[in-house]
């Protein structure tokens, strides 16, 4: 069943000694100002999302100049870079401290970096108030980019106050041609204000429910099962989601059949799942 990481120094804190994940990586790194970081990653393409400050970032030598626009999380969409498997990638923060997130899937082919800026985001919003429902999913590694990357998908989703995400209920722990694929997934959470929290729910159909409690900078890894999440009223949620097909790029979702009848209710569900097909 899913595993809770809390917040902690742990780095990096998903990569192949995960028990739960065979397919993800995942690390944060924080650079005070003029601080580097360099590291190769020799089984997982990966995407260096810039969470706050401004960041020169150099892939192989070819460089990529002040990557990030936003002051934090909530200032903002991501401005990212793409590295292939095995690329050696330098981040230098630029004057200032600055935060980038790694999002890493394992992958066999070795494609041409890139930038993804904050105007080549592909988002869609979902839900609605009234249904308690609402959230703003951002597609930083998406469906735009298929063909320049393996079965990587990165993306940032902000809640609502008091508002469910990642439903209704769904899973995509098996393969199943139209109906469901197989995909690892990988949740890292916020908050604003920072004291917030909120709740995962995970469950099989036969088998029990796992509730955790989640707050800022926790992490979830989801490698089956059902699995709605909640924000707590008074506080924004966010959460920075990582997804790797085990077979394919493009992923389905198979909803609860005891709660598919929510799917009528719920406004850009259909949206949302074209958006990640």
């Amino acid at each position: 069943m899913p595993e809770f990481i809390p917040r902690s120094e742990q780095r990096p804190i998903v990569d192949t000694s995960s028990t739960t994940l065979d397919l993800i990586y995942f690390d944060l790194v924080t650079l005070a100002s003029n601080e580097q970081d360099i590291r190769r990653l020799p089984a997982h393409e990966s995407l260096y999302v810039v969470l706050s400050g401004q960041v020169d970032i150099e892939v192989d030598g070819i460089m990529f100049e002040a990557v990030g626009r936003r002051a934090d999380i909530w200032g903002g969409d991501a401005d990212s870079v793409y590295a292939p498997v095995g690329a050696n990638v330098r981040i230098s923060a630029r004057g200032a401290a600055a935060e980038v997130a790694i999002a890493g899937g394992l992958c066999d082919t070795r494609y041409a970096p890139f930038r993804i800026t904050p105007d080549e985001v592909d988002a869609v919003n979902v839900g609605s108030s009234d249904t308690h429902s609402q959230r703003r999913i951002v597609h930083l590694l998406g469906q735009r980019q298929n063909g320049r990357c393996g079965n990587l998908l990165v993306s940032e989703l902000y809640a609502g106050e008091g508002c469910w995400s990642g439903y209704p209920p769904h899973k995509h722990d098996t393969e199943d041609g139209d109906v469901e694929t197989r995909h690892e997934e990988l949740y890292h959470y916020r908050f604003q204000p920072e004291t917030g929290f909120g709740s995962q729910i995970t469950y099989d159909e036969d088998g029990p429910v796992k509730i955790l409690m989640t707050r800022n900078g926790d992490t979830v890894l989801v490698d089956r099962g059902y699995h709605p999440t909640v924000t707590s009223p008074g506080h924004r949620g966010y959460i920075f989601t990582i997804l790797v097909g085990k077979h394919r790029r493009g992923l389905i979702q198979r909803f609860d059949p005891a709660h598919q009848h929510l799917t009528k209710t719920i406004p850009g569900i259909d949206a949302m799942r074209d958006k990640f097909k």
